[in-house]
């Protein structure tokens, strides 16, 4: 069978004139549960005034599910067909369009840099960028202060089973960034045509080909892994140098200008250039840029709160209903939750974050006596816990209000309630967690089980952590979440402490040439660097920026 991109090709040529079959791409084609697959081609058929016979061939590129209905839900579908010349005999309708000619790939760079690029990081933003780089000729080196993906596996477990942190591996630092083991989910909020080129790159390098057309594109922190192993053997085999184990601890600047990199064993890599992609916890190399002035940081806003958690069984009730919960035909089902609250006069945000159905909650520190969470699920998603963060925006005003100023406000902010949290859980990384109903309430009664967070759980009263405005913003959010999805409070949920790096705390200031405004040559990427939120997001980003370096080499 043809590659996607080989029959996009050739559908685009017939659209050219050619004899081949024109390409129609083909939107809102609705399935119920109880339809075969084959009433598709039918329904096409329909809207466009043919035959089902006269279609050459009929794919299905998008599939979302549709449940808004509660007890009846349904598939939209997207679908792209070859339909041959002269069979249409009307205008099509506003919800079908030709298929566009995907561009081909772009030439070498027009001059090879004398010094190899250096990328901090092999999360997303540092593995796509590599590989665009790459792909145009030019071999980058990639350093990651963490383990490659198989022995950071055996540490991310030891982390959960008895509660022992490396810090240099772990759920946020080694191969593949912190998305790695903390789901693999692809679904983003931004529009961008990279968004499709990142989803199909995961794929060729063995994610599971339903990514392709789901409406929320999910990998699993099991197969994910996999998949970044075989991008960085590809990347090896076109030249690009990857070190492990390697953690950068500054920038070198000379007359405005990046000079290369200092290492934690003290040696140096000379280098015109720099992809700085570290991840939203690289809190040593926002410390060290603060402390020499060179690299300028500023604080940045970010969200923080807890974890909370389901029976899935339940989530699939408020959100299918009750006839169809345990439908084996539908998946998990998950939710997106958001309020805009005034609160003392700020206006917050208040919303659910990286919402995992059939999930995990796991333990995502950095360092000893410093507590955060995050939610997690694998391929099949057959947890029987739906969890996610509920989280509320925090600003420059709140961190100053707490005491914490400057550019590593954020940070300290970040810090202070990860320490709270941890000694709130009594030590080794177990959290303090409550029911819904007692948080709200303020209260201690039902003692939190039927839980996956592993090392485990502490009974405690997660009024003591946050200022009061902060636990207030929640506190009115949640109660508006019920009035939403009805069963949202119930003594069977829990809040677990505390979700904090839901992105950066800092960002490192750019230019439009993508360059660090204060150090020619250094070029901020991804989460970490405070321009992304997520996988796809800071893939693109890490895209973006591969293409200035080429389009300067050319």
């Amino acid at each position: 069978m043809s590659s996607v991109e080989d029959l996009r090709h050739s559908w685009a040529c017939g659209l050219r004139g050619t004899r081949l079959p024109v390409a129609l791409r083909i939107n809102n084609i609705p399935q119920w549960l109880d339809e075969p697959e084959s009433v598709l081609s039918e329904k096409a058929a329909l809207k466009l005034g043919v035959k089902p016979s006269d279609f050459a061939t009929v794919r299905v590129v998008r599939t979302v599910l549709d449940a808004r209905k509660k007890n009846h839900p349904r598939y939209v579908h997207t679908l792209e067909v070859e339909l041959v010349p002269g069979r249409l005999t009307k205008q099509l309708p506003p919800d079908v369009s030709e298929v566009d000619a995907l561009p081909g790939p772009l030439p070498p760079v027009a001059k090879t840099p004398a010094q190899r690029p250096v990328i901090v990081g092999m999360g997303p933003a540092g593995l796509f960028a590599a590989l665009a780089l790459a792909e145009r000729g030019v071999k980058s080196v990639i350093l990651e202060r963490g383990k490659d993906v198989v022995q950071r596996r055996k540490d991310v477990a030891k982390l959960s089973r008895d509660g022992t942190l490396f810090p240099e591996s772990n759920m946020n630092f080694g191969e593949g960034g912190a998305g790695a083991y903390t789901d693999g989910k692809l679904s983003t909020r931004i529009n961008h045509p990279h968004v499709r080129r990142v989803i199909e790159t995961f794929a060729k390098y063995g994610a599971p080909d339903r990514i392709l057309v789901q409406g929320k594109p999910h990998i699993g922190s099991d197969l994910l892994p996999f998949a970044v192993e075989r991008m960085r053997h590809e990347l090896i085999a076109m030249g690009v140098e990857v070190r492990f184990e390697t953690r950068v601890e500054d920038v070198l600047v000379k007359d405005g200008h990046v000079a290369g990199v200092r290492l934690h064993d003290g040696s140096v890599i000379d280098t015109d250039r720099v992809i700085l992609a570290p991840g939203n916890s690289a809190r040593e190399l926002y410390e060290r840029f603060a402390a020499d002035g060179h690299v300028l940081v500023e604080a940045k806003p970010f969200a923080i709160g807890f974890r909370a958690e389901h029976p899935q069984l339940l989530i699939n009730e408020m959100q299918y209903g009750d006839k169809v919960a345990d439908d084996q035909r539908l998946p998990p089902a998950d939710y997106k939750l958001a309020e805009n609250l005034s609160v003392d006069g700020d206006l917050r945000g208040v919303y659910s974050f990286c919402m995992c159905p059939g999930g995990i909650v796991v333990p995502t520190p950095t360092e000893d006596g410093f507590l955060c969470t995050n939610g997690m699920s694998n391929s099949r998603r057959n947890s029987k816990y739906a969890n996610a963060g509920i989280v509320v925006s925090v600003s420059v005003e709140d961190f100053a209000r707490d005491g914490f100023t400057g550019p590593l406000a954020g940070l300290g902010f970040q810090r202070k309630w990860e320490a709270a949290a941890y000694e709130l859980g009594g030590g080794k990384f177990n959290a303090p967690a409550q029911s819904i109903p007692d948080y709200l309430a303020g209260r201690l009664s039902k003692k939190p089980e039927g839980t996956t967070y592993r090392p485990g759980l502490a009974h405690a009263d997660l009024n003591r952590l946050f200022p009061r405005a902060l636990t207030e913003s929640l506190k009115l959010a949640i109660r508006a979440f019920d009035r939403s999805m009805r069963g949202f409070i119930t003594d069977e949920a829990l809040l677990i402490g505390v979700e904090a790096r839901t992105s950066s705390p800092v960002r490192i200031t750019r230019n439009e040439a993508l360059q660090s405004v204060s150090v020619k040559g250094l070029y901020p990427a991804g989460e970490g660097c405070g321009y992304a939120g997520g996988i796809v997001s800071s893939g693109i980003d890490g895209l973006r920026v591969a293409e200035q370096i080429c389009q300067e080499l050319s």
